[in-house]
């Protein structure tokens, strides 16, 4: 049987001392406690403090649990700065295909949107940043929802006639999500009309959203109605790029 993992156990050890100290401890309070380095405690502090589990005072030497560390059901990525994050690669995805793009979390068993790009031409379009989408139903949704079956939802809604009503069915797509890495839709949600999504993910390789892209099936999918490789890659290289941004320090 493989043993424990030594980080683990410091990293746990760090947060049993603080939730004993309502004052906060300082990196050499912990080192001594620990018996460790304190370079070694300050990079455990520091990961700890990056993943929004710690906090420090205002003077910057003590160290804290975060409220967050105690609502760890809760999405710990702001949606603001998922938006902020991914502002520029959508504006550019969007610019680079010509289709709709759009950023999404998951909130509640359903898809919000947290930022939108609209289509580069003079067409008519309505802002959907802040509406909801059907996770089961948008390649948008199924990104997030194929790495988190908590929040798989009870009733399958049909939009269209080619709407994944099945859990079986949508067990087996959301499996084939995370095989390939990137989510399609075809006329599910919405008449003539396909999208593409990839995963974004945070700190840990945690999934925290999703960008896709989407339009009409002629300009989505090639002449055998296979969704075009080179939009695929598009779509990826952007969740991969505001991944890269989620996980540099602020």
């Amino acid at each position: 049987m493989p043993g424990t993992v030594q980080s683990i156990e410091r990293a746990a050890a760090v947060l049993r001392l603080l939730a004993a100290a309502p004052d906060g401890l300082g990196v050499a309070d912990l080192a001594n406690a620990l018996g460790l380095a304190k370079t070694t405690v300050h990079g455990i502090v520091r990961t700890l403090h990056q993943v929004g589990f710690v906090e420090q005072d205002h003077s910057g030497a003590h160290y804290h649990l975060s409220d967050a560390f105690g609502r760890l059901g809760e999405s710990y990525l702001d949606p603001n700065e998922l938006r902020s994050r991914a502002i520029n690669w959508a504006d550019s995805l969007a610019s680079r295909s010509g289709e709709v793009v759009r950023v999404g979390r998951l909130v509640e068993g359903k898809v919000e949107v947290v930022h939108h790009v609209f289509r580069p031409d003079d067409s008519d379009q309505d802002l959907d940043v802040g509406t909801t989408l059907p996770p089961h139903a948008t390649a948008l949704g199924k990104a997030v929802l194929a790495y988190d079956t908590s929040a798989r939802p009870r009733s399958l809604e049909a939009y269209t006639t080619r709407t994944i009503t099945d859990p079986v069915q949508l067990g087996e797509e959301l499996a084939t999500v995370r095989s390939r890495g990137w989510a399609t839709e075809f006329e599910e949600h919405t008449v003539e009309l396909a999208s593409i999504a990839a995963p974004i993910r945070g700190l840990g390789g945690l999934v925290v959203g999703a960008v896709g892209l989407a339009g009409r099936i002629e300009r989505i999918c090639d002449s055998r109605l296979r969704h075009r490789g080179d939009l695929v890659s598009m779509v990826r290289a952007t969740a991969d790029a505001i991944a890269r941004d989620l996980r540099e320090d602020p």
